[in-house]
């Protein structure tokens, strides 16, 4: 039994955790080693209002105009004027941001990404999140009051509904321990989904391999409610290369002068946005894949080579040594580049403090919904967010646990595993699995049709039925419980995108080319204990 538990172990659940007091008895999930998840691989950095010449007006509209109408301006303004906070926590402890000069005391070395009118990236180089990751979970391995409970995967979250009680509310998690594969009951006064995206959703993504939507699916399955699931973010520029799995080139080459080459060397961003390589991912994103297909090519091409060999290396070291290793010198070349499923920018509907539908739940980071991103994720928001977000439900946890506002935790029941028998056919696991993310790709990817969308929900719907009849007569594995979820999640996408009857943003839709101001400041909601949908 815990005070909290935490699921996810990246930048918003280790935030979260070492904001509490240390009094309190906590948990930190993680499907993996600790540091493995999204955060560890995230390049550019963390947004914020470091320098007299930006402002939190600036950073607000910037984010509001990304967002393309959908952003929550209360979400927005709060998450802004926390940044400079929130970076300086994070200078204070330790993490080895890039700066001005080598002076320990000298300025933050601020970047700019698409998107952002001023330089305001705060950055380590270009491993920002492995340097934020490997700081906190430092820290919280410090922390006699926290056990770090690795390659532990949640399957689902305890309820007292489903315990028989009338209230419903949130008591914990099912846990699989997939070292000795064994399934636990865990009871908290206080459950956190910090599990982040459902980038793997799609066939190529930039995302590591447990990003399969975990929080997202729990969340729904225990009564809460999802918004904008509709908008997935691609990021425009992954390295090409059979060989180079999720490997990101980041928004920072762009941002430093990087340009987007069709293979005859001719720049092509312009002709579908003035701000040519520094508009928004997802308009990035869909000129490139418009490019793409217009001319049957593999991919487009990023050259910073005019830039000088020794800034390319000091500002890029990582990414041109990982370059290098496939073959493409950047200080010499262009490199070959296509979008990629980056970022879930909708999820579990959460308020400013965390707090989701179900009393005793909470929901941060990349697995919710807060209203900040809206329609399009600002670049190097979701650090942000993740810092911010976190402290602020550390903060009302806090609260909460002092004022004993919540009830005594019954006992829980064992896992009834007394029915079901081991399977041989992982077979079939990894053709579902392959399946989803195939026509998740083809049908609900960067361009999208209401033919596409209702191939791809029957597909959905067909699998989800075989899953959960897998799900109920077998002994559960990680894969398992990942694909159970995966494909939930990508039935949560099939119907947000088809009830929007527009494009915005990252959801562009042929039957509906044109946005439509009616549905501006309107989320796709959808609600699990109600047989309607509505925005």
């Amino acid at each position: 039994m815990y005070d909290v538990l935490i699921i996810g172990s990246g930048a918003a659940g280790l935030t979260l955790a070492l904001g509490l007091p240390q009094t309190l008895h906590i948990a930190i999930l993680s499907k993996e080693n600790a540091q493995e998840g999204s955060t560890l691989y995230a390049q550019g950095g963390i947004s914020g209002v470091m320098d007299e010449e930006d402002s939190f007006a600036a950073h607000i509209a910037d984010t509001l105009d990304a967002g393309a109408g959908l952003c929550d301006p209360d979400a927005v303004r709060f998450i802004v004027e926390n940044s400079r906070k929130a970076v300086q926590w994070l200078v204070d402890i330790g993490v080895p941001f890039t700066r001005q000069s080598n002076q320990s005391n000298s300025p933050l070395h601020l970047t700019r990404e698409g998107g952002h009118s001023h330089r305001r990236v705060a950055h380590a180089a270009d491993a920002s999140g492995a340097a934020i990751e490997t700081t906190l979970l430092g820290l919280v391995r410090q922390r006699a009051n926290i056990d770090l409970l690795e390659h532990h995967i949640a399957i689902d979250l305890i309820t007292t509904r489903k315990l028989g009680k009338r209230i419903n509310r949130c008591v914990g998690a099912y846990v699989l321990d997939r070292k000795h594969d064994v399934i636990k009951s865990i009871g908290a006064q206080v459950t956190i989904l910090a599990a982040g995206g459902a980038s793997k959703v799609y066939l190529y993504t930039s995302n590591p391999d447990g990003a399969s939507g975990d929080g997202i699916a729990m969340a729904w399955r225990a009564g809460c409610r999802v918004a904008n699931m509709e908008f997935m973010q691609f990021h425009p520029t992954c390295l090409y290369h059979p060989k180079a799995k999720s490997q990101l080139i980041s928004e920072a080459v762009r941002g430093e002068g990087g340009l987007l080459l069709l293979p005859d060397g001719t720049r092509f961003m312009s002709n579908f946005d003035p701000r040519a390589e520094l508009a928004p991912r997802d308009i990035v994103a869909r000129a490139i894949d418009h490019e793409i297909k217009r001319l049957g090519i593999n991919s487009v091409f990023l050259d910073i080579s005019h830039k000088p060999r020794d800034f390319i290396i000091q500002h890029f070291p990582n990414l041109y040594e990982t370059c290098l290793s496939f073959g493409y010198d950047m200080t010499k070349e262009p490199i070959p580049v296509v979008p990629a499923a980056h970022y879930t920018c909708g999820g579990v509907m959460t308020d400013l403090t965390g707090r989701t539908d179900l009393p005793q739940l909470y929901c941060i980071g990349e697995s919710a919904y807060t209203g900040l991103h809206g329609a399009n994720r600002l670049a190097s928001n979701s650090l942000l967010e993740c810092i911010v977000l976190g402290q602020a439900a550390s903060q009302d946890i806090t609260k909460q646990l002092h004022n004993k506002v919540f009830p005594t935790i019954p006992p829980l029941p064992a896992w009834d595993d007394s029915r079901v028998t081991d399977s041989d056919e992982n077979i079939v696991i990894h053709h579902n699995w392959d399946e989803v993310r195939r026509f998740m790709w083809d049908y609900v990817g960067i361009v999208r049709s209401n033919k596409r969308l209702q191939r791809a929900q029957h597909r959905a719907n067909l699998l989800l039925s075989e899953i959960n009849e897998y799900y109920a007569h077998f002994s559960l594995t990680s894969d398992l419980v990942e694909l159970r979820n995966l494909t939930l999640v990508a039935s949560l996408i099939i119907r947000s995108a088809l009830m929007r009857h527009e494009s915005r943003g990252l959801h562009y839709t042929l039957d509906y080319p044109e946005r439509n101001p009616q549905f501006d400041g309107l989320p796709t909601i959808l609600d699990p204990l109600s047989a309607y949908y509505w925005h």
